[in-house]
């Protein structure tokens, strides 16, 4: 029988939302939706429709369910703290390529994407202030996450570590760092467990991660597509994963698929922040400013970590021990000179991705 879409699942969860909120999610695509879910009475325009904010969140990939849920709770939040109704449009995609829709015109208020040199491409085109990063607790990330392996139930092929991927007949889904900023944090992931082990030999660090990637079978444009071409598809015999998916694949298949988390990872942090050249003119920087505050809430980071993404608030984050390792060995973009350098040295045209892969 065929496996169920997880997306699926996710844009029916949507669904009931919408009818029972009012809140438009347009999932899937660059650019977002634009149904208008505001009621009409007698053909005119109520009260309501009048005091009703519109809100445009584009996002990454793997966020979907989490923010149909975050909508929800903030929508009450909102109603209960202005007396107004708030409808919020989702748009997710590969977290590069949804950056550059914004700078090509996607009218997002608020950006919610994998990583910040995503963020910053959006500042650079004029449309994000200055100081963003700061603007928000944890590098402006209100939740975390890490890189992780999922494999089919049994682990047919024994993957443990790093090592276990370069092994002959070993094959790997994982997203394209050119599009995907969840694949940034793998590739990252990766070459500091190589350079850990090979002692910083940049030359030994660079022969792992050609065999890494020889053994890769389909890189999608983004995170969710390549857990879609692993778990839905029946490709592969590893998806490196956002902790997040595999968690989420578990769960929706767990006769089927299981985590392996490696030794050493990463701390990613998908970062947030107002496209303030947007919600100037739109004139939401003040529900923008509050929509991404609110993600720090305990409601929201309890929801963050039911979504299987780790609460930045840490005595929220112990009540999730069940759930994520959190004796892990991570790694933090700092490590790299932050993403700025990381971005530079590792995933620009003819930079260290292009050399391995290209070779």
């Amino acid at each position: 029988m065929r496996k169920k879409n997880i997306l699926k699942k996710g844009l029916l969860l949507g669904m009931s939302m919408m009818m029972a909120l009012g809140i438009t999610t347009g999932c899937g695509n660059s650019s977002g939706s634009n149904n208008n879910g505001s009621s009409n009475n007698s053909g005119g325009s109520s009260k309501e429709e009048s005091e009703t904010v519109k809100l445009t969140n584009v996002s990454y990939d793997p966020t979907r369910e989490l923010y149909e849920q975050y909508n929800k709770i903030f929508a009450e939040h909102y109603k209960e703290t202005t007396g107004k109704t708030i409808e919020v449009t989702q748009s997710h995609g590969g977290s590069g390529s949804q950056a550059r829709s914004v700078v090509e015109g996607n009218e997002a208020d608020v950006v919610t994407l994998a990583l910040a040199h995503d963020i910053t491409m959006i500042e650079e085109a004029g449309l994000i202030e200055e100081g963003w990063l700061d603007e928000f607790e944890g590098n402006s990330s209100p939740y975390t996450s890490t890189i992780t392996f999922l494999v089919r139930k049994g682990n047919e092929k024994d993957i443990h570590d790093w090592d276990d991927l370069i092994k002959p007949g070993v094959g790997i889904i994982t997203p394209d760092p050119k599009s995907s900023g969840g694949a940034c944090w793998n590739f990252l992931a990766a070459w500091y467990y190589a350079d850990k082990k090979f002692s910083g030999d940049e030359k030994k660090v660079k022969d792992f991660m050609s065999k890494l990637y020889d053994n890769v079978l389909v890189m999608d444009s983004g995170a969710r597509g390549a857990t879609t071409t692993f778990v839905e598809n029946g490709q592969g015999d590893v998806l490196i994963a956002w902790e997040n998916e595999a968690l989420l694949s578990v769960k929706e298949y767990p006769d089927e698929y299981e985590m392996v988390t490696p030794s050493i990872s990463i701390k990613a942090e998908p970062s947030v922040a107002i496209v303030d050249e947007n919600a100037n003119k739109n004139g939401t920087q003040d529900v923008a400013k509050e929509y991404l505050e609110y993600l720090y809430s305990d409601d929201a980071q309890k929801l963050a970590g039911e979504n299987y993404y780790r609460p930045s608030n840490e005595e929220i984050l112990k009540t999730f021990s069940d759930t994520f390792d959190l004796s892990v060995d991570l790694c933090s973009i700092d490590d790299f000179g932050g993403w700025d350098q990381a971005y530079k040295d590792f995933f620009e045209d003819d930079a260290i991705f292009d050399e391995i892969y290209n070779q």
